[in-house]
């Protein structure tokens, strides 16, 4: 009897834009049905192009089922579509089908954004990637995470509202709080 490979799974800690060595991370915590972590996204990806090599921003699976009874799923979607590299495609495209995340449609965008996994749908279904998603919900917990969207700006939650200005000053800061330790390194 041949026994089955075990492929280790790509966390969602793993994927991220931006520079891998950035002065200032980025964690958004949210989920695919969260209209507001959808507007926060798009935001980062903007900031992405304003501070070239100075973020680096990665999202976190925080889905509020008890309001969002498919965002569990869709987030175990992307992170199997992330085990080809699609991560960031199936991202945006779950964000911009936010009102269609069945299960059927959920193997639809994966085949959509290049996933080749011919048993996408029986591992979505059988729960393959879930815990992945309940890491990223425990890691959101312990960090204070208690609604969405939520912005963690070098591991600290920013409790302003998120908003480009806001989001700007709390880089800004990060920033110029790096460069003041490294003043005094030198000093």
């Amino acid at each position: 009897m041949k026994q089955k490979e075990i492929v280790p799974v790509i966390p969602t800690r793993e994927m991220y834009l931006g520079e891998p060595k950035a002065p200032v991370q980025l964690v958004l915590f949210g989920d695919y049905e969260s209209a507001p972590t959808g507007t926060v996204h798009e935001l980062l990806r903007g900031l992405l192009d304003e501070y070239p090599e100075q973020l680096r921003y990665s999202f976190r699976h925080f889905p509020l089922t008890r309001l969002h009874q498919k965002a569990h799923k869709a987030a175990e979607a992307a992170i199997g579509a992330a085990q080809e590299g699609k991560f960031w495609e199936m991202h945006e495209l779950l964000f911009r089908h936010r009102l269609t995340l069945g299960t059927i449609s959920l193997k639809g965008y994966a085949r959509e954004v290049g996933v080749k996994n011919k048993h996408f749908l029986d591992q979505l279904i059988n729960g393959d990637w879930g815990w992945y998603v309940q890491d990223d919900l425990r890691e959101g917990i312990q960090k204070g995470v208690q609604n969405i969207p939520a912005l963690l700006v070098n591991g600290q939650l920013l409790t302003r509202e998120l908003t480009a200005r806001n989001i700007r000053a709390a880089i800004d800061e990060a920033l110029a709080a790096r460069e003041s330790a490294a003043k005094k390194k030198r000093a």
